[in-house]
């Protein structure tokens, strides 16, 4: 009888811990965290596997060949280009769980975990740090989202004259890439409808698996601006959190300390008194 009733009591208490730590996660953040790498992630892999397809269909159709090392053409900025996505896959996957670690220790539910809790100077410049950080993160995450509909509109502009050939097939048709300022304008890579190699091209699977990689990383841009704008939300209230457990820390701190001098008070006129009574 006794051993059941102590399994009663430790399974309630595991039941009371596990209700405590679960209600000590900040599932705001948690979930802008998890929109940040979603976006991130779809962003990177696919930018990266669009633009290697965009190196195949260049070399391919175009006929274009890299060049040397330290001329700067477009296969030496798709490079670039890649060399940027892998630092921003590092970048936002340190930040996602700094900001993270942040909601952590500014949600309410962990200040009734740990008791006491302080806010410090501290404490509020890094909250403030975060606000503005993130803030220049949405802006640049606005830029490449904008960005990236570039190529997105210039495959839907192939994609497009592809389905206009198969429609008007006396019509002679061009794509120069020279309206895209791919190439330079002395540079003439063009490819037309009656050709061969456009047929090819409209037919290959590299064009349309391209397009809708880029598409992809365009929804992944845009998400990534959503996990922002959250975060944005997130951190503001939990500054005014912040902000409003400084004010009452110096509150009950004030309050505290007049309540001791008024103690302090009582207790030496009770001693005058009955110093003077004896």
């Amino acid at each position: 009888m006794e051993e059941n009733m102590e399994e009663g009591q430790s399974q309630k208490g595991c039941l009371e811990c596990c209700i405590k730590c679960l209600g000590g996660i900040p599932y705001a953040s948690l979930i802008a965290t998890i929109l940040l790498y979603a976006g991130v992630a779809l962003f990177c892999g696919c930018g990266h596997e669009a633009l290697s397809g965009t190196v195949t269909i260049l070399e391919n159709y175009f006929e274009m060949v890299k060049g040397p090392v330290e001329s700067l053409d477009v296969f030496t900025m798709i490079d670039i280009f890649k060399y940027v996505i892998y630092g921003v896959a590092a970048a936002f996957f340190v930040y996602g769980i700094l900001l993270m670690v942040e909601g952590f220790f500014t949600t309410g539910a962990i200040r009734d975990l740990y008791g006491d809790f302080k806010i410090t100077t501290c404490g509020r410049c890094v909250s403030a740090w975060f606000i503005m950080l993130t803030y220049i993160f949405m802006l640049a995450w606005l830029g490449v989202t904008a960005f990236t509909s570039l190529p997105v509109f210039m495959y839907f502009n192939i994609w497009t004259i592809c389905q206009n050939s198969t429609i008007n097939e006396g019509a002679n048709l061009c794509l120069d890439l020279r309206q895209f300022g791919i190439v330079t304008l002395a540079d003439e890579r063009k490819v037309c409808t009656n050709s061969d190699k456009f047929k090819l091209m409209c037919e290959s699977t590299e064009l349309d698996m391209t397009f809708h990689l880029f598409i992809c990383a365009l929804a992944g841009a845009g998400a990534a601006v959503i996990a922002m704008v959250h975060y944005l939300m997130v951190l503001s209230a939990n500054w005014a959190y912040v902000k409003d457990a400084c004010r009452m820390q110096k509150y009950e701190d004030i309050k505290s300390k007049e309540e001791q001098e008024l103690h302090d008070i009582h207790s030496t006129r009770s001693k005058e008194r009955l110093n003077a009574y004896t």
